[in-house]
């Protein structure tokens, strides 16, 4: 068996600097090569697991197959490798520290002094070479190369342990099977007008100086740098200009691969790591990701979706049902425009307290297209959820409601059709009259993380405009929830038209509900948005997008088929490559009349361009 190879992925100057993007990318890149690619995540902070974070704190929590509650960077793994990642692919101080001291407890270290050098740092090693060989896609092929993000950035002192554990690493693996990649931002400051490189020279020379030496730079900025730049950083950070990547912003990240690319990414990995890969590269390589980039470029028409949620300050909050939404858009050919609403604002009382922020987001919620009302934990903004579920199964509203949102939409109805006026959930009124919504068995209040109903579990759906969208009976999907539909009131609410079509193996948990003479009022209990991919959209978040544009009923006519002419709005020239059906999990398809590859020839002749500008 091959060595493994190891890529790990630092950032320098800030974070947030698109240090997930570009981990992604070297893997799409790679696989796109036909080596398979696994991913780890390292998180500095002390907790033991992301389950226990504020959405304001840290994002949305991200849930594996495993129940693992992980950093959001997890999810643009899962998305752009379409691979299956575990709960040790998320690394944690307080992983490692409680792996050390339990080891400790049981006497493993003979009555030595436990330290950070060597047991720390041992234990961070052992872990990131036991995770690397896990399969992680389908066909259980063991990984060849692992993609190691180190979160924060270089000098952060909660991450030093980790730093110097690499720095030992690179010598346990030897130099042929380790590369390190640094992420730095390149600022260009309004008052001068031109790229400064000293943030990028400061974070290098304080990684170097740690003890590991960047192979690659990958510089950030907000336009193109030119090649004076790159040799600037080149002589000042010790690496050949071939080594210096430049990735600006761009019009969406499914470009970022396609312009490592153009840049010799693939080249230098090839022979940095001695991956054998035969070169050149065949023209049809990454087309499937050419053509999902530029058919994001053609989108025309825009659907308008509001989300009505409770993290809305922080839009990473909804990281994944963003991209979720964004999926479905790209298959059926449209813009996506999101309107964040605040649940708060929706409420009556707001009407007294902030009457301009209320007639606001009800405004925001009238003008949509289609609503999505997400998942969320606590009694704040719960009324304003209802409120927004309400007006949706009375206007005839397309609306997708999401583990929260399920909950919200029985109250709602039971208010409001079943003249249950007390109706609530015990989350949020433990007194309450009508306990329409409960804790569950497995929950325990005492202690908060990982205790709930965790990962991917069966749901057994009867025939309703769910079962035709997902095409199957049986469908896996993850959760993240501590409370469920009271089941002694399912008998009244479907009486009454609320129709529980989705149920869980024992048939006492509800896990899907919809109103039948609605087009579309489709509520779920589990997460679909976690299984969501760019080539493979979530089926209902596709069946919102479809209602909101008015194509739901041609769309479930056609055996819930996509065609070319009910993609919306694109321009003409990419109607001429829809020859076709298109199916767009086929790698092979929208092929530009033999010109497939003519954007990554673009982009380097664009590289070259910008490269040869001197002003």
């Amino acid at each position: 068996m091959p060595d493994m190879k190891y890529i790990l992925v630092t950032g320098g100057v800030i974070s947030g600097v698109g240090k997930g993007v570009i981990a992604s990318s070297f893997g799409t890149i790679l696989k796109s090569c036909g080596i398979d690619v696994t991913s780890i995540k390292i998180d500095p902070y002390i907790n033991i697991d992301a389950g226990t974070f504020s959405p304001y704190e840290h994002g949305e929590v991200y849930v594996l197959d495993d129940g693992g509650e992980v950093d959001l960077d997890l999810g643009n793994y899962e998305r752009f490798l379409d691979i299956t990642l575990h709960r040790d692919n998320n690394i944690t101080t307080g992983k490692i520290y409680q792996q050390v001291i339990e080891r400790e407890r049981r006497g493993d270290y003979l009555g030595k002094t436990v330290q950070v050098i060597p047991h720390i740092t041992d234990a961070i090693q052992e872990w990131v070479q036991r995770v690397a060989h896990i399969p992680v896609t389908s066909n259980n092929a063991p990984p060849r190369v692992c993609i190691i993000e180190l979160g924060g950035t270089i000098g952060d002192i909660e991450g030093m342990s980790f730093v110097e554990a690499f720095r030992q690493f690179q010598f346990r693996v030897k130099r042929e099977n380790f590369c390190c990649a640094h992420v730095s931002l390149v600022p260009m400051p309004k008052s001068t007008g031109e790229p400064k490189t000293k943030p990028t020279q400061s974070s290098v020379r304080e990684l170097r100086g740690l003890g590991l030496s960047p192979d690659l730079i990958l510089c950030r900025s907000e336009k193109p740098i030119n090649h004076n730049v790159k040799e600037k950083i080149s002589n000042f950070c010790h690496v050949a200009p071939e080594q210096v990547i430049c990735i600006h912003d761009l019009t969406s990240v499914y470009h970022v691969p396609l312009l490592m690319e153009a840049q010799g990414v693939v080249q230098y990995l090839n022979e940095r790591l001695i991956l054998n890969i035969s070169m050149p590269r065949p023209s049809r390589f990454m087309r499937k990701w050419r053509n999902l980039a530029k058919r994001v470029d053609n989108l025309r028409k825009e659907v308008n979706i509001a989300l009505v949620g409770k993290y809305t300050k922080l839009e990473d909050s909804y990281a994944s049902v963003t991209k979720a939404l964004q999926h479905s858009c790209i298959a059926t050919g449209c813009k996506l425009n999101l309107t964040y609403i605040e649940a708060v604002n929706l409420e009556k009382q707001m009407k007294i307290d902030d009457p301009v922020n209320y007639h606001k987001a009800w405004q925001d919620l009238c003008k949509s297209d289609g609503v999505i009302v997400p998942g969320g934990f606590g009694q704040r903004g719960m009324e304003g959820k209802i409120e927004a579920c309400q007006w949706c199964r009375e206007t005839q509203k397309p609306m997708l409601g999401i583990c929260l949102g399920l909950q919200a939409a029985v109250i709602e109805f039971a208010r409001n059709v079943l003249g249950l006026k007390g109706a609530n959930s015990t989350e949020v009124d433990p007194a309450c009259e009508d306990k329409l919504v409960i804790d569950m068995p497995e929950h325990h209040p005492g202690n908060l993380g990982g205790t709930m109903r965790l990962g991917k579990r069966n749901t057994y759906l009867e025939p309703s405009i769910v079962s035709q969208l997902y095409k199957k009976e049986v469908i896996e999907e993850r959760h993240r929830h501590r409370y469920e539909v009271n089941p002694e009131y399912t008998d009244r609410l479907e009486a009454a038209g609320l129709n529980f079509v989705g149920k869980d193996d024992t048939g006492t948990r509800m896990e899907v509900a919809i109103i039948k003479d609605h087009p579309y009022y489709v509520t779920v209990q589990f997460h679909p948005e976690y299984l969501s991919r760019p080539l493979s959209p979530s089926p209902t978040f596709l069946g919102l997008i479809l209602a909101s544009l008015g194509k739901l009923k041609s769309y479930m006519n056609r055996g819930c088929r996509l065609s070319p002419r009910n993609q919306s709005d694109v321009s003409s020239d990419e109607e001429d490559l829809s020859v076709s059906s298109i199916s767009l999990s086929d790698e092979n398809t929208i092929i530009e009349n033999g010109k497939e590859e003519n954007l990554t020839t673009n982009l380097k002749k664009m590289n070259g361009q910008v490269n040869g500008n001197t002003g």
